[in-house]
């Protein structure tokens, strides 16, 4: 995650005054972070645990292990009426015949840890099992603070950072992109639906309809996503992400107050960070086109190609940027011997303030020293244009 301080040209207007106790914002694209407030304090993240849930259940249907369309099956431990108390729910009975694509909206939606359970019992032997699965993908990510005890967030055991969890839902969004179209940014669920029930009593059925409470969705401009969550050891949180032009935000607040208009604080708190966000910074995305190769003396290879040392896009305060241009500065003459990974120069970017961003440049392959006669040659050539340069 880089700071503030590499990225910006001058210290931006104050952030907002916020009431939850830690919260996060960071730019999706380059993971640039541009407010924090207690971002390492330990919380139990309550439902946005289904995030990471969701997050093993599509990472199988991307390699193939699942489709979303199978018919899950459900468990006792899986029925709405085995759910611990005062529990959000998708409410799964006994003999629904429900697709795992239904269990992820349940989950997005619905926030259902009944859903919570049959993802984790379609992918692991036990729930405890599933659970294992979630924390060696914590680690795996490097989220060191970042523990799950179960899969639905109902434990106040479930712990994590607002800093962590904005690294995890950086990390989800470019995973599973489509997510947000598919389950996060959807407003309604209904379930059971008649094809879910059983032939003899879908004409008694009642379907549930049930909201997306994420109550930014549009009512914030760009907000399409992720999740809320709250028990009363955390209190109440939110992961959001919202999209504007070329820019893309992740805000975590967590810790907003357990109290009746808590929900109202976190959305606030949340609203308050997006709008200062997008006042004052954006993604640059230049297009750079093709690097030429360049050329190469006294090497086994006349030419070599380069590539970029690090990523093109970054982030900038919402002034920089206009008429945007770039020159690409080489370590003249480039002799060999050089290996793939070496620098060879720079791109450096200027707008009509002055320069803003300098990337390496670094060869692509490695080139070999050439033979004696092939170095010979090449000395004499290079003296005769240097010469040529310093008359011109």
């Amino acid at each position: 995650m880089f700071s503030l301080a590499s990225v910006f040209s001058h210290e931006p207007a104050p952030p907002p005054s916020i009431q939850s106790r830690s919260a996060i914002i960071l730019d999706a694209e380059t993971g640039a972070v541009l407010f924090t407030k207690n971002e390492n304090e330990k919380i139990p993240p309550a439902s946005l645990a289904k995030l990471m849930t969701m997050h093993i259940a599509l990472s199988q249907v991307d390699t193939g292990n699942a489709a979303l369309d199978e018919i899950v099956p459900l468990p006792q431990e899986t029925w709405w009426g085995n759910q611990p108390p005062r529990s959000s729910l998708m409410f799964l009975a006994d003999g629904q015949r429900v697709t795992l694509r239904e269990l992820l909206l349940g989950l997005a939606i619905s926030s259902g840890n009944d859903a919570a359970v049959a993802v984790s019992l379609r992918f692991a032997s036990s729930v405890d099992a599933f659970v294992k699965l979630m924390n060696e993908e914590a680690n795996r990510i490097g989220l060191e603070n970042t523990v799950f005890t179960e899969p639905s967030g109902v434990s106040e055991h479930n712990m994590t950072t607002a800093a962590e969890f904005a690294v995890f839902c950086r990390y989800y969004l470019k995973a599973h992109p489509m997510s947000l179209i598919e389950y996060h940014s959807v407003g309604k669920f209904d379930y059971p639906k008649p094809k879910n029930m059983p032939e003899p009593v879908r004409s008694d059925m009642k379907t549930v309809t049930q909201y997306n409470h994420n109550y930014l969705l549009g009512r914030v401009e760009g907000v399409d996503g992720i999740k809320t969550g709250y028990i009363d050891e955390s209190g109440y949180n939110i992961a959001l992400t919202a999209r504007r032009d070329d820019t893309r935000l992740i805000a975590v607040v967590l810790g907003a107050p357990a109290v009746k208009n808590g929900a109202d604080i976190r959305d606030e708190d949340g609203r308050k960070l997006l709008e200062w966000a997008f006042s004052h910074f954006r993604t640059i995305r230049p297009d750079i086109g093709v690097l030429e190769n360049v050329r190469v003396w006294k090497g086994r290879r006349k030419f070599a190609g380069l590539a970029l040392g690090a990523p093109v896009e970054w982030t900038a305060t919402a002034d920089r940027g206009q008429s945007l241009h770039f020159e690409i500065q080489l370590n003249e003459p480039i002799i060999a011997p050089f290996y793939a990974g070496d620098v060879a120069g720079s791109l450096v970017f200027s707008d009509s303030i002055g320069e803003l961003r300098t990337i390496p440049l670094v060869f692509t392959e490695n080139v070999e020293r050439a033979g004696f006669f092939k170095r010979l040659w090449d000395s004499i050539c290079l003296f005769f244009k240097i010469r040529l340069k310093k008359v011109s």
